[in-house]
């Protein structure tokens, strides 16, 4: 699906999409990306309209991994949730809400990730070029959400290990060991590493969940019937969860720094990019379908509810219910798949929200600096591995782990749930819609801005996550204001 306005993407080097981990130095050409020739940058930041432009590498299936990392981080327990719950209430009948979300998802990380190929810069420089507002919504948007976001990784992680371990451990022991683990885990390992690591889970949790789909006997008659756009009555949010919500987090922002990271940091690598991303959503797509599956066929028709809760406590339920049916083996699959989809999730934001946050300050802090632009070629620092490590890198891995264990033990403070909802609930919209913005600006080279497919695409999610925003900002509790 290409959704930008740009040349034939030929010529492909001989290196066959060779890629290294970091890019080597080059003298005097900040610019280059890992194996590629120099290239020039506009003052403005763009790539490609000035100069030679990057050769198009051809596609190498071997190098596809950033994608399947925010794949992995951005489905967590409460989403598998989500798509249950809306499996056991009306079946197979919002099978196209999952399909469409699916391509809502491959539109914003391809902009993601286009813009950083495009540009040289990473998507804070993006942000911060539309106005101090960005910086400040960002700055406490990110400290407040990882705040509440570290317990419910840790929970929601420590749920199938309690299941597993019946006589180990309480729930928030196995909370902080796995928030430990997380931290130990990212804090001493680069992007290779955890690439590596999260794709394993991926590999678990997708195998996992599609043999249980297939052991429930799904009816493909009604699963097709499924494709066609209906909504019965009681639906429209749960059609909108599923559009949106699987998979939609900050970690989307992520994917251009693991982008970066995995050594692409110009256009040359633009097509590489756009498969990586397809395969990744096509999977999870597959892996969102199977969990519709097991609702439809295994709660729908027996009309057993799950517990809905953020961090997961109705997979227990669907444990429960699969131990019935299908024996201990298959329960303790399942439980496996559960943990794989929980800790990859800690994991994944543990490592590419701390890099996007190391990034924020070493940018910020360049540009009072230089009292203006931070400079182009800020995807090459990341893609060097000079945000890894930092300082701001493991203070807010620290953020993320130590104070968020208070929650473990605490009833959480009604009025920083209310900040981060308001917050969290905005993230999607100011992502999508400012994709919209950088992209069809001269912040973008003009052939790597959107076309009307793109644009299409990321407005029709702005719009769909404002409508979330706007749910969710009226189910919270206000009543503690007042």
């Amino acid at each position: 699906m290409s959704t930008h306005q740009g040349p034939p993407e030929s010529g492909a080097s001989g290196d066959g999409g060779r890629s290294a981990e970091r890019p080597p130095a080059v003298a005097n050409d900040p610019g280059a990306g890992a194996g590629s020739a120099a290239v020039p940058r506009q003052a403005g930041g763009g790539g490609g309209e000035a100069g030679s432009t990057p050769t198009a590498r051809k596609v190498n299936w071997k190098l596809i991994g950033p994608g399947i990392v925010v794949a992995a981080t951005g489905v967590g327990a409460g989403d598998l949730v989500a798509t249950l719950v809306a499996g056991s209430k009306f079946g197979y009948t919002l099978l196209w809400a999952a399909v469409l979300g699916c391509v809502v998802k491959i539109a914003l990380a391809e902009a993601v990730g286009r813009f950083h190929l495009a540009t040289g810069r990473t998507l804070f420089d993006g942000w911060r070029s539309l106005g101090p507002w960005t910086t400040v919504y960002f700055a406490i948007y990110v400290v407040i959400w990882g705040f509440v976001y570290g317990a419910t990784a840790m929970s929601s992680s420590a749920l199938p290990l309690q299941a597993l371990f019946p006589g180990g451990p309480d729930l928030k022991t196995w909370g902080v060991i796995t928030g430990l683990l997380g931290l130990l885990f990212v804090w001493f390992n680069h992007y290779a590493v955890v690439e590596k690591v999260l794709m394993a889970f991926v590999g678990v949790m997708f195998v996992v969940v599609v043999y249980v789909a297939i052991r429930v006997t799904p009816h493909l008659g009604d699963a097709v019937t499924g494709l066609v756009p209906t909504l019965p009555d009681g639906s429209v949010l749960y059609t909108l969860t599923l559009i949106g919500g699987v998979g939609g987090t900050i970690t989307m922002a992520a994917y251009g720094y693991w982008v970066n990271a995995k050594g692409w940091t110009d256009s040359g690598w633009m097509r590489m990019m756009r498969v990586d991303n397809r395969v990744a959503y096509v999977t999870t797509g597959i892996f969102v379908v199977a969990m519709l599956v097991i609702g439809a066929e295994l709660l729908h028709s027996a009309n057993i509810a799950l517990t809905e809760d953020g961090e997961g406590r109705g997979l227990l339920d669907l444990d429960t219910v699969l131990e019935e049916r299908f024996g201990e083996v298959t329960s303790t699959l399942f439980l496996v798949g559960f943990f794989a989809a929980s800790f990859s999730s800690l994991v994944g934001v543990w490592h590419g929200v701390s890099l996007m946050f190391s990034d924020f300050v070493e940018r910020a802090r360049l540009a009072r600096k230089t009292s203006g632009e931070a400079g182009a070629d800020s995807a090459t620092a990341v893609a060097s591995g000079q945000r890894e490590g930092t300082g701001p890198f493991r203070a807010y891995l620290l953020w993320l782990t130590f104070p968020p264990m208070a929650l473990l033990w605490l009833d959480k403070p009604i009025g920083l749930i209310i900040t981060y909802g308001v917050l969290g609930a905005f993230f999607m919209p100011f992502l999508a819609l400012t994709l919209v913005w950088l992209l069809n600006t001269s912040r973008t080279p003009r052939p790597w801005r959107n076309g009307p497919l793109s644009n299409g695409l990321l407005t029709v999610a702005g719009l769909l996550f404002l409508v979330l925003s706007v749910h969710e900002l009226t189910e919270l509790d206000w009543s503690w204001l007042g």
